[in-house]
């Protein structure tokens, strides 16, 4: 019977990679066969997780690139067509959430540089791919959203705001898409352990304040959003497109 979680082949480019759930994408697509090309804006860091893959007998190669940044974008699809001429996997998982407090104190600067990682840097990273899987047949685009995309977390206003757009840019891009053998689709991971998510993990009271809402009654680690990607990118979810899985532990139950 066939693998149906066999990446073998597979070019794979994984943002925001250098640590929590992006390396863990990371270390799981390589583990099933794709080469991946780990990419965060520092190259350092980046190649520390490339190492791990290559001792664990992966293949696997760094990138610098800033989402936020359409010239990082164009150069990262420059090397991408230059080097391989294709690209089969591409997982937007960059972001960044640099305001927490009152949705009415939140200003301009945060609220810019939200948008432009979280939003424009997904829309146009995706496009990028877009037009390198169309003209190779095809090809998987996972975006990581948030459960704040469904449910606004408090004190993350224009966070939760541009996770929800994710979301519905998910569905655009899987329904104009379709037609070129592309399926995009979203993960919503929940309370995850990671240092994006570091501060909710060092206020003991706001910490189990969440743990209360959680039926699994614990908080989960990065590993634990990687299998469902696997899933999205592989051909086991071959009639599966536009969809956003929620990985949270049951909180939004």
């Amino acid at each position: 019977m066939k693998n149906l979680f066999d990446l073998t082949g597979k070019i794979a480019l994984v943002t925001g990679a250098s640590r929590g759930i992006g390396e863990a994408i990371s270390h799981q697509l390589a583990a099933n066969g794709a080469h991946v090309v780990v990419s965060s804006r520092k190259k350092e860091d980046c190649q520390v997780v490339v190492d791990a893959i290559v001792k664990a007998g992966g293949t696997a190669e760094a990138f610098a690139c800033n989402v936020g940044n359409l010239d990082d974008i164009k150069a990262v699809f420059s090397f991408l067509s230059e080097k391989f001429q294709r690209l089969d996997i591409l997982v937007n998982n960059a972001a960044t959430n640099p305001y927490f407090g009152s949705i009415l104190d939140t200003d301009i600067a945060a609220f810019d540089k939200t948008v432009e990682v979280n939003i424009r840097g997904y829309f146009f990273m995706s496009v990028q791919a877009g037009k390198l899987m169309k003209k190779n047949g095809g090809g998987n685009i996972v975006n990581t959203a948030s459960v704040h995309g469904l449910q606004p977390g408090v004190g993350q206003g224009i966070y939760s705001i541009t996770k929800a757009a994710v979301i519905n840019m998910t569905k655009a891009f899987a329904k104009e898409c379709a037609q070129y053998g592309i399926r995009v689709n979203a993960l919503l991971p929940g309370f995850t352990k990671t240092k994006f998510s570091g501060a909710l993990f060092e206020h003991e009271k706001m910490y189990q304040s969440v743990m209360s809402k959680i039926p699994l009654n614990r908080h989960a680690d990065p590993i634990e959003m990687a299998g469902t990607v696997l899933y999205l990118v592989s051909d086991a979810s071959s009639y599966t497109t536009g969809e956003s899985i929620v990985v949270d532990g049951g909180g939004t139950v």
